[in-house]
C-alpha cells in the first residue's frame, strides 16, 4: 500500500480510532527496535487503555501526583508500551523525588524509540519513581493487582478522616488492568478475597481474558469460570464481548462508579495481537517482535503507513489534551479551590494532608515513647513493640495496619480508646485485618505507602517467605513501608522447625535498600522505631522476639541510642583496648554480654557489641565502624539464632560464628539454647579458643 493511500484511509478515521492505532503502532515499533517485549497485549489493550484515559480517568498530565487523582495500575507490566504510549501522547510532565514539578516531559517520543534501554524512561516494565505517571512498580504477575487494593484501602481511609460535609477532599477511584497470570497466581486470590470481604468498590480491575499464555491456550492449566469465583467474593462482575468497542468499555466503566458496597471486575474478551492477519499470537504475547514483514501487514490492517516507524499522526496528541488533558486540568483546579476553602475550616486536617503528601511527620511524633527500666527478666520484643505502636498511632495520624490473623500474638492491635478497626462499614478504624494473607498484606502495606499513608503489617517471622516478594518491590520502589516480625528465631520453641526462622535475616539483609533491625532489649525496640519512622524512602523489617529479654541497665552498658548506628559497643574493655570482640544481635545480645562478664571476670579484655542492623552500621563511616571493630582485633565471635552465612564479614577468616547449621526442633527455649549452643559457657570457650587459653 502506498503511503499517500494510507494517509487518506487516515483522513477518514476518528480520532478515536486514529489514537488507539497510535497507541498500537507505537507499541510495535517500539518493541520491534528493541528486538525484544510483548507487543501482543498492548495491540490488544490499547481501545481499554484509550478509553479509561481519554474518556474516563480523572489524571492531570501536567499534575501527575495531584492527591486526588484517579490511580492506573497496569498490573500485567509486561504490557508496558500501552502506559509509555499513553503518558507521551497525553503529554503528562515529569516530577521528582523532592515532589518539584519539572514541566519537561515524563516519557519523550525518543524513550519510546530507545524502549528497554539504558537510561529510557520506557523500561521493560513499569518503575515507579523512575517514570512519573507510573503509580506502582509491576511485573511479577498479581503484584499490580494486590498492590491496587491497598490503594483502595488508603483511599476508604482518607476519605473517612478527612472528607467533610461538602468537601470531598478524598474521591478518587482504582484502575487496574490484569491478565489471566494475576489471577492464577495466589496473591492475585488473596487480594481480591480481601477487597471483596472489605467491600472496596472505589477498585476496578479489568481482566484480560485472551486465553493466552507462554505456554499456550489457557485451556493448558486455566479453565476456572472466573466471573463465578469473584461473584464468589462478593464482586460485581461485568463482562464486555468486544476489546474493540469503546462504546462499551467506557459503560462498563460507568458501571463500575455507579456500583456501590462491592468491587467490580470487568471480564474484557480481547484477542492477543488483534489486527495481526498472520495471528502470531503467542510470539506477540510473550517477548517476541513481530518481524518487519508482520509489521507492514499489521499497519496495513490498520490503515497505517507499512513504512511509518513511531508516527504520531497530526491532531492526535491534541485529542489527548481536550481529553484528559482538560478534564484533568478542570478537575484539578476545582479541587484546589475546595482544598482552599476546606483549608479554612479544617486547618489542622489541612496541614495534616500536606506533611503526609511531604512523607513528613508531625511535631511530637515521638513524643510519650516508653522507656523501660533495667530489669533481669525482661520484656519480649513483640510487647515492648505493641507498647510503642500504640504511642505512634495516637501521634501519627496516618499511621495505621495490622496483622495477617496473628494481632494478638504480634502484639500489633491498637488498644487505645477510638483506635477502630477498619471494615466495610467503618473505614475510618485503624487496625487492619488482612486475614491469612501473608503474600496480599505486604502487597496492600505497598498502595498504602504509595497513597502516602505510613502503614505496617505483621505475621511470625517465618512467614516473612511469604511476604518476600511484596518487600522485595518495596526497597525497589524505595517506600517507607514496615513489616513488623515476631518469633524471630530459633528459641520460639515447642511449634519446632516449621515455625522457626534460620535463613531468613540473611535472605532479607540480601536485599538492596531494605533495613532489617533485630533489636537486643525493650530500649533497642524503641529506638529502631524512632529510626525507621524517620525513614522516607527506604522500607524496614522489625524481627522482634517472642521471649521475655533482659533490659540491660543503661547505667551500665551504652545508651540504646546507639542503635542509629547500626552497631555500638554495648560494654568494653578497660580503656576501650579489648583482645576478643563478641558482636550479637536480638535475643543473643544479653548473651554477649553475660559471656563478655565472665571473660571480664577471669582478666580477659572483652568487648561486646549489639549490631541490630548490617545495613545501617554499613552507612556509617569507616572511621565509626573501625571504632566498634578495630581491624587490629582478629578474635571476634558472632552469636546469631540464624544462619552462619554472611557473618564472616565481621568476624574475618579467624573469628568465629555460633549459629544455625540446621533446621531447629520442637523443644522448650532452655533446652533448645542448650541443644544449640546458646549458652554463656560456649562463647567463653569460644572466645577463649581463638585467644589461644582454651
Amino acid at each position: 500500500m502506498k503511503a499517500t493511500n494510507a494517509a487518506e484511509r487516515m483522513a477518514d478515521v476518528s480520532f478515536d480510532e486514529l489514537s488507539v492505532n497510535t497507541i498500537r503502532t507505537l507499541s510495535i515499533d517500539a518493541v520491534q527496535q528493541a528486538k525484544s517485549g510483548h507487543p501482543g497485549t498492548p495491540m490488544a489493550l490499547a481501545p481499554l487503555v484509550y478509553t479509561m484515559w481519554n474518556r474516563v480517568m480523572r489524571f492531570d498530565p501536567d499534575d501527575p501526583i495531584w492527591p486526588n487523582r484517579d490511580r492506573f495500575v497496569l498490573s500485567n507490566g509486561h504490557a508496558s508500551m500501552l502506559l509509555w504510549s499513553v503518558l507521551h501522547l497525553s503529554g503528562t510532565k515529569a516530577v521528582n523525588a523532592e515532589y518539584e514539578r519539572l514541566g519537561q516531559p515524563s516519557v519523550t517520543l525518543e524513550d519510546i524509540r530507545r524502549f528497554r534501554q539504558i537510561g529510557s524512561k520506557a523500561p521493560g516494565h513499569p518503575e515507579y519513581h523512575w517514570v512519573s505517571g507510573v503509580e506502582t512498580t509491576t511485573g511479577p504477575l498479581g503484584q499490580g493487582a494486590a498492590t491496587s487494593v491497598g490503594m483502595a484501602i488508603a483511599r476508604k481511609w482518607l476519605a473517612a478522616r478527612y472528607n467533610k460535609p461538602g468537601f470531598p477532599i478524598f474521591d478518587y477511584d482504582i484502575y487496574t488492568v490484569v491478565g489471566d497470570g494475576c489471577l492464577m497466581e495466589g496473591i492475585g486470590s488473596e487480594a481480591a478475597s480481601l477487597a471483596g470481604h472489605l467491600g472496596l468498590d472505589n477498585l476496578c480491575w479489568v481482566f484480560d481474558n485472551n486465553h493466552i499464555t507462554i505456554e499456550g491456550s489457557t485451556n493448558l492449566a486455566f479453565t476456572e469460570d472466573v466471573p463465578a469465583r469473584f461473584q464468589g467474593y462478593g464482586w460485581n462482575v461485568l463482562r464486555v464481548g468486544d476489546a474493540n468497542d469503546l462504546g462499551r468499555i467506557e459503560q462498563a466503566l460507568d458501571t463500575f462508579r455507579e456500583t456501590k458496597g462491592r468491587p467490580t471486575l470487568i471480564v474484557l474478551d480481547s484477542h492477543i495481537g488483534y489486527g495481526s492477519p498472520n495471528k502470531h499470537d503467542t510470539a506477540a504475547a510473550h517477548g517476541e517482535p513481530l518481524g518487519e514483514e508482520e509489521c507492514r501487514l499489521v499497519k496495513r490492517s490498520y490503515g497505517w503507513p507499512e513504512d511509518a516507524q513511531f508516527l504520531v499522526p497530526d491532531g492526535v496528541r491534541e485529542h489527548f489534551a481536550a481529553g484528559i488533558g482538560a478534564r484533568g486540568a478542570d478537575a484539578r483546579s476545582k479541587w484546589t479551590t475546595l482544598l482552599a476553602s476546606y483549608r479554612s475550616e479544617y486547618p489542622e486536617l489541612a496541614r495534616e494532608i500536606d506533611q503526609m503528601q511531604r512523607r513528613d511527620l508531625p511535631d511530637g511524633w515521638d513524643r510519650n515513647l516508653p522507656v523501660f527500666a533495667a530489669d533481669a527478666k525482661g520484656v519480649a520484643g513483640r510487647d515492648a513493640s505493641g507498647k510503642v505502636l500504640n504511642v505512634l498511632a495516637q501521634n501519627i495520624p496516618w499511621f495505621l495496619g495490622g496483622s495477617a490473623d496473628r494481632g494478638p500474638s504480634n502484639k500489633t492491635t491498637l488498644t487505645y480508646e477510638g483506635a477502630g478497626h477498619f471494615q466495610a462499614a467503618s473505614p475510618g478504624g485503624k487496625n487492619l485485618h488482612f486475614g491469612i494473607r501473608e503474600h496480599a498484606m505486604a502487597a496492600a502495606v505497598n498502595g498504602m505507602a504509595l497513597s502516602k499513608l505510613r502503614p505496617f503489617g505483621a505475621t511470625f517471622f517465618i512467614f516473612s517467605d511469604y511476604a518476600r516478594p511484596a518487600i522485595r518491590l518495596s526497597a525497589l520502589m524505595e517506600l517507607p513501608t514496615l513489616f513488623v516480625f515476631t518469633h524471630d528465631a530459633m528459641g520460639d520453641g515447642e511449634d519446632g522447625p516449621t515455625h522457626q526462622p534460620i535463613e531468613h535475616l540473611a535472605s532479607l539483609r540480601a536485599i538492596p535498600g531494605l533495613v532489617t533491625l533485630r533489636p537486643g532489649d525493650a530500649n533497642e525496640v524503641v529506638e529502631a522505631y524512632r529510626y525507621v519512622m524517620q525513614l522516607r524512602h527506604q522500607p524496614a523489617v522489625l524481627a522482634l522476639s517472642r521471649q521475655a529479654l533482659p533490659t540491660l541497665d543503661r547505667r551500665r552498658y551504652a545508651p540504646a541510642t546507639g542503635l542509629s548506628r547500626g552497631a555500638y559497643v554495648l560494654a568494653d574493655a578497660p580503656n576501650g583496648d579489648p583482645e576478643i570482640i563478641l558482636i550479637a544481635s536480638g535475643s543473643e545480645v544479653s548473651l554477649a554480654v553475660e559471656a563478655h562478664e565472665k571473660l571480664t571476670a577471669e582478666g580477659i579484655r572483652s568487648r561486646a557489641v549489639s549490631m541490630p542492623s548490617w545495613e545501617i552500621f554499613e552507612e556509617q563511616p569507616r572511621e565509626y565502624r573501625e571504632s566498634v571493630l578495630p581491624p587490629e582485633v582478629k578474635a571476634r565471635v558472632a552469636i546469631e539464632q540464624a544462619s552462619t552465612f554472611g557473618w564472616d564479614r565481621y568476624v574475618g577468616p579467624t573469628g568465629q560464628v555460633i549459629g544455625m547449621k540446621t533446621f531447629g526442633a520442637s523443644a522448650p527455649l532452655k533446652e533448645l539454647q542448650k541443644k544449640f549452643g546458646f549458652q554463656p559457657e560456649r562463647v567463653v570457650a569460644a572466645a577463649k579458643t581463638l585467644l589461644g587459653r582454651a
